[in-house]
């Protein structure tokens, strides 16, 4: 009989600025190819960056697969989601129910989170709408559009679950967060199958407060595949991204009994918080609650840090690289020229915010299941404080079939963490 407490990923889905579905996203990872934007409503509100990562052909998507009533009642995070987690649920050998059929999936849940949640919709229409006295022009989805839990919702009445369903916030640790609490319910023998991830609206009013902080990288509007540039000595701040990425996770004895095809395992996972001490602040991490979330998610899932065979960073293109990198290899006790490869998805789509280390967990899945380390592109110029470590960054994609354990890992606002270890499914 299988171990109940093995969780395994089964399904992938995935909307994200440089490609639509799992498929060609893998593709576009391998190629290095970037999905960063001139973006002209930036340039308009006068933000000072004017490039972002936009999934693109989304209506079109959107209209293939969904009724009108129900295209009509999703803003751009309900329509990445659920996007993302049909492909993922039909990914792991599912069905889409009916909307007439009553089924419910009493063994199957979600947690899909979101950073900043609604406010396109308040800004774009709730807001206006109000000032000038047309209230009843909102509508009557403005509601379950704007509440931050509108995204789990929404799948869950698409694919018919009735296990646990809850929206979770933690910032850039979203995603991950997500994964980890997914998993969690199935170790505990709570649910047998969980849709997990994150996603993030499209939208200028989500990004204005970062420009506004002078996060967002300002020097690149004319060369915007190159605007994202982790670990280099020119990264200027991050690009603002969104987009979605959903795992399906399941109990191991379940996809053994139904013949799923099965991506990677996920061993073990960890969240924490470094209090706003030792450096610690709204806006950085503390480093030691860093190192101590890493180790932790290796404590869980039994795996010594000597067995890491890779990295997906957090690293966004701002002055916290290199402190990311120090986190790591105290971490994994790795000196430099020992640590393991260590690659920034967000090189290539931006940072997703609430989405990124769901997006990004999509994509280290393909690389310990397929054997392949992508490219962290824009850093040809390794920041001065990364180059003892800079043998272990990829510029081009790397075959590796050796590769059988990964972390990924996100750290956000809030000085919160949270960290997922992935290994090739072995029987």
């Amino acid at each position: 009989m299988s171990d109940p407490h093995r969780v395994v990923v089964t399904g992938l889905g995935v909307i994200a600025p440089n490609a639509n579905g799992a498929q060609e996203f893998e593709l576009a990872l391998r190629k290095g190819k970037s999905g960063l934007r001139v973006d002209e409503t930036m340039a308009e509100a006068k933000l000072a960056c004017h490039v972002s990562g936009v999934p693109q052909g989304i209506d079109e998507l959107v209209e293939a697969s969904f009724d009108e009533e129900l295209q009509l009642s999703m803003n751009s995070s309900h329509r990445f989601a659920a996007l993302a987690s049909v492909e993922a649920w039909q990914d792991a050998g599912l069905e889409v129910p009916e909307a007439t059929d009553d089924t419910v999936h009493w063994d199957t849940g979600a947690v899909i989170g979101t950073g900043v949640g609604g406010i396109d919709t308040m800004a774009e229409r709730v807001v206006p709408l109000v000032n000038a006295g047309k209230v009843r022009r909102i509508g009557s989805t403005g509601v379950e559009q704007v509440m931050g839990s509108g995204v789990s919702a929404r799948v869950s009445g698409i694919l018919a679950l009735g296990n646990a369903v809850t929206t979770n916030s933690a910032a850039c640790a979203t995603g991950v967060e997500a994964i980890v609490m997914g998993a969690d319910r199935i170790r505990r023998g709570l649910a047998t199958r969980m849709v997990c991830g994150g996603v993030e609206g499209a939208s200028v009013y989500i990004w204005a407060g970062f420009d506004a902080m002078r996060v967002l990288a300002r020097g690149f509007n004319e060369e915007p595949e190159k605007a994202s540039r982790p670990m280099s000595a020119s990264a200027a701040g991050f690009i603002p991204g969104s987009g979605a990425g959903i795992v399906v996770l399941e109990s191991l004895e379940s996809a053994q009994q139904r013949g799923a095809t099965i991506h990677a395992e996920l061993l073990g996972g960890a969240t924490n918080c470094g209090g706003h001490r030792m450096g610690g602040s709204m806006t950085s991490p503390n480093p030691e609650s860093v190192r101590r979330c890493i180790r932790a998610a290796l404590e869980d899932g039994g795996v010594e840090p000597a067995e890491i065979d890779a990295i997906s960073g957090h690293l966004t293109a701002t002055g916290a690289d290199p402190r990311e990198i120090g986190c790591w290899a105290a971490a994994l006790e790795r000196e430099p020229g020992d640590l393991p490869t260590i690659t920034s998805t967000k090189s290539m789509i931006g940072h997703a915010l609430g989405a990124a280390g769901a997006i990004e967990a999509v994509a280290a899945i393909q690389m310990v299941r397929d054997g392949f380390v992508h490219a962290s592109i824009n850093c040809e110029d390794v920041h001065p404080e990364i180059e003892p470590y800079a043998a272990s960054i990829p510029h081009e994609t790397l075959d590796t079939p050796n590769l059988r354990t990964m972390v990924k890992a996100g750290f956000g606002f809030g000085d919160v963490n949270a960290a997922l270890v992935l290994r090739r499914y072995e029987i």
